[in-house]
């Protein structure tokens, strides 16, 4: 397990009672203020959908889905959710949510493909996802910058709350978040990988929103994989670059790499969710029936995305193991090397 950390001289600032507490807390505030920020309002999700409805998404579209059985329902098969992208653009139009509207949800998943279980990764995901209705003037880059940023001052204000309860918790944010397009990165270090760029990045700025992951830059390769039915990675914007989403990255000094925080984006309409297929070869998703009501024009226009809950706890508690702050199942050896490093897994 090359990838863990395993800091020689960690101590948690918090014991495991204080941690549950501080959890909880930490989310309540969270949820609370960023729903006020965004205009949102709570509303239920599954944890599990039918197979074949298109609804559930494809991350980078090879990573396996946990699947079931349900024996009252003719033995149909369900599979467990890897994250709401699609879904709650479906409830938007659905619960009948306006411009300036929009939802969000807790949203749990299983990932069992996880290429690399380490400090920030797990096959349990929670995280809060959220949508909400746009207009067609708001399909730019400066709108989503708008909202970028409402989400960062919500981070910065929850920070700061956190260390007034705890006041060993000391802030490490920045006061501003900077924006950098992967095109851009790839130019100042076209020798280091993605997620190598990014940690440099992150260290100069402490808070940064990558712009344009999923489409191809222009060398051909790709900062990152997105499906191509949700996030618009294909827009043109300026300077040549293309993509109307990305990723929050913070620096995060006890993992001394990019700490990612959130993926969003303003979501593909009926043309980009056309092209974006035919470049991943997948035009027969059209047949889909989440595809063919928003090909015919039956989903609103929609900016979203998800942050995650246990991402967020781990980073304002300064924890080193992501394990720290929720239960998961973990390799036998990696739950040996972390007991002996004084990482307390849940």
């Amino acid at each position: 397990m090359p990838d863990l950390v395993l800091n020689g001289d960690y101590q948690p600032i918090l014991g495991l009672r204080e941690t549950e507490r501080a959890i909880k807390f930490i989310k309540d505030y969270f949820e609370e203020h960023l729903a006020s920020a965004l205009n949102l309002q709570r509303v239920s999700a599954p944890l599990f959908l039918k197979k074949g409805s298109g609804i559930n998404d494809d991350l980078n579209g090879v990573e396996a889905k946990a699947t079931f059985r349900i024996k009252d329902d003719a033995y149909a098969e369900a599979e467990c959710l890897f994250s709401l992208a699609k879904w709650k653009r479906m409830v938007l139009a659905d619960y009948g949510f306006g411009p300036g509207e929009g939802l969000y949800t807790d949203m749990n998943a299983i990932r069992p493909d996880e290429e690399c279980l380490d400090n920030l990764h797990s096959v349990y995901v929670d995280q809060w996802d959220w949508e909400r209705v746009i207009t067609e003037g708001q399909r730019n880059l400066d709108f989503l910058k708008e909202i970028v940023r409402k989400i960062y001052a919500v981070l910065r204000d929850t920070e700061t709350t956190v260390q007034a309860r705890y006041p060993q918790i000391v802030p490490m944010l920045p006061p501003e978040i900077v924006f950098v397009h992967a095109e851009e990165l790839r130019n100042r270090w076209p020798n280091l990988s993605p997620r190598d760029r990014e940690s440099r990045i992150v260290e100069e700025h402490g808070a940064v929103f990558v712009i344009g992951i999923g489409g191809p830059l222009a060398d051909g390769t790709l900062h990152d994989g997105r499906a191509p039915d949700y996030d618009d990675w294909i827009t043109p914007t300026v300077n040549g670059c293309q993509g109307l989403n990305g990723d929050i990255l913070l620096r995060y000094p006890l993992v001394g790499r990019a700490f990612e925080i959130s993926s969003m984006g303003i979501r593909v309409n009926r043309e980009t969710l056309k092209q974006q297929l035919e470049i991943r070869g997948a035009l027969q998703r059209c047949t889909l029936p989440w595809h063919q009501r928003l090909l015919a024009g039956e989903l609103p226009l929609s900016i979203g995305g998800g942050i995650g809950q246990s991402r967020l706890c781990m980073f304002f508690l300064r924890k080193l193991h992501v394990g720290e702050v929720h239960a998961s199942v973990w390799p036998a050896e990696m739950v040996e090397r972390c007991r002996a490093a004084g990482i307390p897994l849940l």
